[in-house]
């Protein structure tokens, strides 16, 4: 017998993990398993390793000190330094005590909600959003997602009037609500939103009185015109800059997901306190912290890494849309992150989203390609799939020319096929 919180969260675990894991372990390979799995389905960066492994094989190797305990909410060398990184980022200095290092950017989603909100109480999140939203700020935390559906009209662009719409709708409804959360550079989308929308939606959140979570995850990995504006800047956040805070981490903009390594930024003291207390169950290895201190130590090896990171992700993203239009795949133009958003509604073998989990079913299993659906994101709209293009170009071009091969050969809609 287990806890009706463990309970839930069994209930929860999505079938996309179990994708994930399947794919991974029966790999395509041109030569010795040509007929594997290509796995587009999971947001990890694959083109920085060969930038990356010198630099951390020339680092120091471990001491005695690094088998001791360190401060749980992180380190000072570690806090300074990444306040040093994202100070430039953000376009506001950073006080490294104001940071907390916890375990991955889902300890510091999971802490701030556990902090921000009593179970029952709600979270206002823009929809489409990354899928694990609902676990890493609901999980353990209580806290209710409310979508706030964004239009496929535009692209679904980030819309202040849309939360708006949501935030009224839920205090009518006699809902708490205790934060507005979005992903920024949005995921999936990949939409870098711009400044006057970010200003008009901090407007919308202090209206409402209400807290801002904004994961900016992907800070660094934006490619397109637009460059990338914090939630903390000042330019757009002049007044609740004390109720916003801000989540980052290793894992998308140095490709270092396995490290599991988030920061919080808060300049609330309370919530920062808490925070703090909340790491002590989540707390990061002090060999890993040394280890990322130490790859920061050098601000122009880090400034250079991180633009060529930006060059490849551009390369790739290019080189995706080409082989998209080649195939006449429409998709929603993207300006940062690892993915690309698939309009397949033309191709979906029926409506509403059970058709939507049949394709995506379809597509893993015979063309055994690895995609996520857009209901996983908690899309408006069925049809739309979420795929990460951050693998090898050459692994990248036999996906989407399966994909193609499945949706000509299976649900041509000249010929009316459905399956």
């Amino acid at each position: 017998m287990v806890s009706r919180q463990a309970a839930r969260l069994l209930a929860d675990t999505p079938a996309i993990a179990e994708a994930h894991f399947r794919a991974e372990a029966e790999p395509y390979d041109a030569r010795l398993r040509p007929d594997g799995y290509l796995n587009l389905g999971t947001a990890e960066n694959r083109l920085l390793w060969d930038l990356l492994e010198d630099r951390l094989a020339a680092l120091a190797p471990m001491r005695e000190g690094t088998a001791r305990y360190a401060p749980l909410h992180g380190t000072d060398e570690l806090r300074e330094r990444v306040a040093a990184l994202l100070s430039g980022s953000f376009g506001t200095p950073l006080d490294a005590q104001d940071l907390v290092v916890i375990s991955g950017a889902t300890g510091a989603l999971d802490a701030i909600a556990s902090v921000l909100c009593d179970p029952g109480e709600a979270i206002v999140v823009p929809a489409p959003y990354y899928g694990a939203f609902d676990t890493d700020l609901g999980g353990r935390s209580g806290a209710r997602i409310l979508p706030a559906p964004l239009s496929p009209g535009d692209g679904f662009r980030l819309s202040p009037g849309a939360v708006d719409r949501a935030l009224r709708e839920a205090r009518s409804a006699g809902t708490t609500v205790r934060a507005v959360a979005l992903s920024s550079p949005s995921n999936p989308i990949g939409e870098v939103h711009p400044p006057q929308v970010l200003a008009e939606l901090l407007r919308v959140v202090r209206e409402h009185d209400v807290d801002l979570i904004s994961d900016e995850i992907y800070a660094h990995a934006v490619f397109g015109g637009r460059g990338f504006t914090s939630a903390t800047d000042p330019a757009v956040n002049p007044h609740w800059a004390g109720r916003t805070h801000v989540v980052w981490g290793f894992a998308k903009d140095f490709g270092l997901p396995g490290l599991k390594t988030g920061v919080l930024h808060t300049r609330d003291p309370q919530v920062l306190a808490a925070a703090r207390a909340m790491a002590y169950f989540a707390p990061v290895s002090t060999a890993t912290q040394e280890t990322l201190a130490a790859l920061l130590a050098d601000q122009e090896w880090a400034a250079g890494f991180l633009k060529a990171g930006r060059d490849r992700l551009a390369a790739s993203y290019g080189h995706l849309v080409a082989l998209l239009e080649a195939h006449d795949i429409p998709y929603a133009p993207a300006e940062a992150g690892f993915s690309v958003w698939l309009d397949l509604r033309r191709w979906l073998p029926g409506t509403g989203f059970d058709a939507e989990e049949r394709l995506w079913r379809q597509l893993f299993d015979s063309a055994k390609v690895s995609i996520l659906p857009g209901g996983a994101f908690r899309s408006p709209q069925p049809g739309w799939f979420r795929l990460c293009h951050t693998v090898d170009a050459p692994l990248v071009a036999e996906a989407v020319r399966r994909i193609a091969a499945h949706l000509e050969a299976r649900h041509d809609p000249a010929n009316g096929g459905r399956s």
